[in-house]
């Protein structure tokens, strides 16, 4: 569900130079103690933007979203939100709202009294706050349901009556933590789909922290990963899925197999890494920054590699290793397969079921070659 393809260089500002960043997060260290929960990070986001800051437990990443919505404040550097430092201001004073996990609506109020809270509170005209709540009702596809009270209401309706809540007031920028995390699977990829939608409308300003890499692939323009209160890589989804820049993001997102390897070879249109965990050379097409004899890693997704009964033709004499099928694992819509290779290495292949009941796929404890494309995987230094 990544976000629809947008060619001009308008569209994706982050790759225009001259493009002035929404917020812009300067060189923020935040440390409780002597501990540092995020180390000297900086950030630009970009107006109408969807980016999720993904990262596991203890990453940084909601320690961050706290110091953007002023509920913590920076051990040193600056925070700035459409060209105005917002690094000391209060969080009532920031042109920011929050979208809780735990949702936190009132349950003594019904669905338009809990969307209606925050303009009371700022005083609008009784008018004005009905046709606003009325929009937004609509925007979340709940127009029947604002006379319920929260506990009547399904998980995904409470999140989207949160949402409506948090976009009551009209913020520049919406931070959500972990907005999906209380739905079970089948409820969140489809709320997903609603969430793209409803900030693709609006044109605000999103920042989602999550630990889900799928769900973060699913809603992002661009994913910051988060390790140990640093930024390890920012990216489109489809940079941070195809082209790793280290072996820790290369494991953190989706699923990888990795094997170490020396460069035997190294010239400007190719390199030949002789790897004895796989017990053959991985001819790669394209230039690698890297000394000869050095010792790297090479990952490949499970979905970048072929399996058959019979040996391929190799045009490198490289990339083709064989090995036992050892488990099978059916998902419906494709097949995993755990391979044992002669070194003792174990390797995962996914293949889609695209024959049903397909009477003549690999099995289990068959000898199977497993084979791969000069730019099917990525070179690792790091």
């Amino acid at each position: 569900m990544a976000k629809k393809p947008q060619l001009a260089i308008d569209t994706r500002p982050w790759r225009d130079p001259a493009a002035k960043p929404f917020v812009r997060i300067k060189n923020v260290t935040k440390k409780f103690g002597d501990v540092f929960a995020v180390s000297d990070v900086s950030l630009d986001i970009y107006k109408s933007e969807l980016f999720c800051l993904l990262g596991g437990s203890g990453s940084g990443k909601s320690t961050l979203l706290r110091m953007l919505a002023g509920f913590e404040e920076p051990t040193s550097g600056s925070i700035e939100i459409d060209g105005q430092d917002m690094t000391s201001v209060a969080p009532y004073n920031r042109p920011v709202n929050m979208m809780f996990q735990s949702y936190a609506l009132f349950p003594h109020m019904n669905v338009e009294q809990n969307i209606a809270y925050g303009l009371k509170r700022d005083g609008l005209p009784k008018g004005e706050i009905a046709d606003r709540v009325a929009e937004l009702l609509t925007l979340v596809k709940l127009q029947d349901y604002g006379q319920r009270k929260p506990h009547q209401l399904s998980g995904g309706q409470r999140q989207r009556v949160a949402l409506a809540r948090a976009l009551a007031k009209r913020p520049k920028l919406l931070l959500l933590d972990e907005p999906l995390g209380a739905l079970d699977k089948k409820l969140r990829e489809e709320t997903q789909f609603e969430l793209v939608k409803i900030q693709e409308t609006l044109g605000v300003t999103f920042i989602v922290v999550t630990h889900d890499q799928e769900e973060a692939m699913s809603l992002a323009t661009r994913i910051g990963v988060m390790n140990q209160g640093e930024i390890a890589m920012i990216g489109e989804p489809t940079d941070i899925y195809e082209f790793p820049n280290s072996k820790f993001v290369a494991g953190f997102i989706g699923s990888v197999n990795m094997a170490e390897g020396i460069v035997i070879e190294d010239e400007p249109d190719h390199v030949r890494i002789r790897s004895a965990e796989l017990g053959c050379d991985i001819y790669v097409g394209h230039g690698v920054d890297c000394a000869p004899d050095q010792l790297l890693w090479w990952a490949i997704r499970p979905e970048k590699i072929q399996l058959s009964r019979e040996k391929p033709e190799s045009p490198f004499d490289a990339n083709v290793t064989k090995g036992m099928v050892e488990e099978i694992g059916y998902l419906g819509d494709m097949s995993v397969y755990q391979i044992l290779l002669e070194s003792g290495k174990r390797l995962r292949v996914t293949q889609t079921n695209t024959v049903r009941g397909n009477p003549d796929s690999i099995t289990w404890d068959e000898e199977v070659y497993l084979t791969w494309g000069d730019s099917s995987g990525s070179v690792l230094t790091v």
